[in-house]
């Protein structure tokens, strides 16, 4: 077993020598930038952004946590387009080449179409400003008004998506050469997408690829009949294998279960160790500890009549306390990214001129990429008056929109947002970490302060949608800009792609949203589809507005103590000795549960069960196969809602209701 395992590592390390002198030859034959477009690319995108941006809208409406799906993005990519090039030349058509730079065009467009429905805030500040979150909120609430609220309709969404997406797509492209060669920015999920799609389109690549190519479809044909199997016994309310009482109908009370949902299993096998275990450690904190005993304090802490949706009930201390936790986290990594960002900024001027001279392989190899990055130019005047014409636009359309936000705080946003975003992608570029969240939460808390009583809700959640989409989307074109460096893809191609995903998200994200939004409970508290950040955003809004005078009794100390922890964690993650330092849980993984219950925690822990069982059995295959089929689970579950929410607005509802009750019930 062992000189098995050797045998295979050195043959692996000899595919990658051999993907190295592979590249070094590509780069005689790189196509042109417009060749490096194609309409098959298009289409495949196009189905690849409506899979993911129904799988993003599930997690984001549910839990609110998604995990990087880039990889699995450029995997189906590959699958897609090899199978339809395939079936053709069985069919005696002639095709042309399927390129490393076709399948990062593909995955790049796919990619920009689903962040849409990822940061667009379907299931944060957009949805918070639906009537349902301002009732949840409490129509008593001080700076909670009436008039705070605005229903979900497609033409306002996809109209305010196209106005503030594609002024962030402008934003850093004159300094795309800075960040990706000067600086060397090595933006691991852009490398290692690269990586995946370099190994893809290389000779020796073959064998591994059909491994993975046979496990991601293996995997998504179970998974999608999983779903199909699971829709007959969910003919109810609490009904069917979403509802199973693993543990327990104690348990299940307290959301201890395993759902089998594929979904969040797999996702499980793509998020690391820590955070699905930070996740099960948040959730037996709150669900296990922390509610039951506050729970007992009806009467004495807050009113035993009031409903358990209002903020002066149990539900405030679940969202305040996982307001303080977010907070805490995001004030500490805000801080930290920003000092390691210009503390490894001036390092890298000062060192500039002293690189040590690196092999003379891998120099060429460098060198010749570096000139394909450069070659095809994108004009500065170019960006520049497309970031001046955008942002004109914007200010002009977004006060008609929402009134509360007057157009000059919107031009002091277009003012700061470039050196907002250059920060943000330079420390994602570092640390591979998006905080474009944490940006728009200070836009949140400062507009609303700043608006007042009246207008301080709307404003706040808008401002914080225009500040966090600018950074998060100039943030995952320089993680693009990456790959495309890697796989020798033209920079231009990779924007066009970049555009076209962007005009197709902005219709298909709010399709989707309307999808759910008209076949589920979307928002509902005790369902399946809780939108938890919806109420968060909201509340942090009126946090803004009130100050502490909004939270409810002796929810202020919890705050403190829980704000505190998550600095103090953090702090001892990055001081702390190495083996123990990084076992020390993540605030912002703990924070979820909190909100939605330890259900899904269990599904995302079976996943990393999995992962760990598989390494130890064969840790060589294990790193490449895991993507594959945690793609699979993810695809399959996802393009299974698409019939079934078919289904429920053609009113065919499952044909059984399997419940469990106690002995006696029955």
């Amino acid at each position: 077993m062992g000189s098995n395992n050797r045998a295979e590592i050195m043959e692996i390390e000899r595919d990658n020598l051999d993907q190295m002198t592979e590249q070094c030859d590509d780069l005689k034959r790189v196509p042109p930038w417009n060749k490096q477009i194609t309409v098959r690319g298009i289409v495949a995108s196009l189905f690849i952004g409506i899979i993911y941006s129904v799988v993003v809208m599930k997690l984001n409406l549910t839990t609110g946590l998604v995990p990087n799906l880039n990889v699995s993005a450029a995997l189906l990519a590959f699958v897609f387009v090899s199978a339809w090039t395939k079936l053709l030349e069985k069919a005696k058509f002639t095709t042309t080449p399927f390129t490393r730079q076709e399948n990062t065009i593909i995955q790049t467009c796919a990619v920009s179409c689903y962040s849409i429905a990822l940061g667009g805030g379907f299931g944060s500040y957009l949805l918070g400003l639906n009537k349902r979150t301002y009732e949840q909120a409490g129509v008593d609430t001080e700076g909670n008004p009436p008039w705070s609220y605005k229903e979900p309709a497609l033409d306002w969404m996809i109209g305010f998506l196209f106005v503030v997406s594609f002024v962030g797509l402008l934003c850093l492209v004159p300094i795309r050469k800075i960040m990706i060669i000067d600086y060397k920015l090595s933006y691991p999920s852009g490398t290692a997408t690269a990586v995946l799609i370099n190994g893809f389109h290389s000779a020796k690549g073959d064998k591994m690829t059909k491994k993975q190519v046979h496990g991601f479809t293996k995997f998504f044909s179970l998974s999608f009949v999983w779903s199909f199997f699971q829709w007959f016994f969910a003919g109810g309310d609490q009904c069917g294998f979403v509802f199973f009482p693993t543990f327990g109908l104690k348990a299940f009370k307290q959301s201890f279960y395993f759902d089998f949902s594929m979904t969040y299993v797999g996702a499980g096998m793509i998020c690391s160790h820590l955070v699905n275990l930070s996740l099960l450690l948040g959730a037996v904190l709150s669900w296990g500890v922390m509610w039951p005993l506050i729970g007992k304090k009806k009467g004495d802490w807050f009113p035993e009549n009031i409903k358990e949706t209002s903020m002066e009930s149990l539900n405030g201390y679940k969202i305040f306390i996982s307001i303080a936790l977010i907070l805490g986290d995001g004030l500490y990594n805000f801080c930290k990214t920003l000092w390691f960002t210009f503390r490894s900024m001036h390092s890298a001027f000062k060192k500039k001129n002293l690189q040590t001279a690196p092999d003379s392989k891998n120099q060429t190899l460098e060198a010749r990429r570096n000139e394909v990055f450069i070659r095809d130019t994108i004009p500065f005047w170019l960006a520049l008056v497309g970031y001046i014409l955008f942002s004109i636009i914007s200010i002009i359309v977004i006060p008609i929109m929402f009134p509360p936000l007057k157009w000059y705080y919107v031009l002091v946003a277009y003012i700061f947002a470039p050196s907002l975003c250059f920060c943000n992608a330079y420390g994602a570029g570092l640390t591979d970490m998006n905080m474009a969240y944490n940006y728009g939460k200070v836009a949140l808390f400062v507009l609303a302060s700043m608006v007042g009583k009246e207008n301080g809700v709307v404003a706040g959640l808008i401002g914080c949608g225009l500040i966090k989409s600018m950074a998060s989307i100039s943030s995952d074109l320089m993680h693009d800009f990456k790959t495309g460096h890697l796989t020798l893809t033209s920079p231009r191609s990779m924007l066009v792609s970049q555009v076209i995903g962007t005009a197709i998200g902005c219709i298909v994200a709010p399709l989707t949203f309307f999808l759910f939004y008209k076949t589920f409970d979307v928002g509902n508290p005790n369902g399946e589809y809780k939108a938890p950040y919806a109420l968060v955003y909201r509340n942090m809004a009126i946090l803004g507005v009130e100050g502490f005078s909004a939270l409810p009794h002796h929810c202020l100390h919890l705050c403190y103590g829980f704000f505190g922890f998550a600095v103090l964690a953090n702090f001892l993650r990055d001081v702390g000795p190495g083996k123990s330092g990084k076992w020390v849980p993540l605030p912002m993984a703990m924070a979820v549960p909190f909100l939605v219950g330890a259900y899904f925690a269990i599904d995302m822990c079976v996943g990393s069960l999995v992962v760990y069982v598989w390494h130890r059995i064969d840790k060589v295959r294990a790193p490449v196969m895991v993507p594959a089929v945690a793609s699979g689970l993810i695809c399959g579950d996802g393009l299974w809602i698409l019939p079934s929410c078919i289904l429920a607005l053609f009113k065919i509802s499952p044909p059984i209701c399997m419940n469990f009750l106690p002995s006696k019930s029955n």
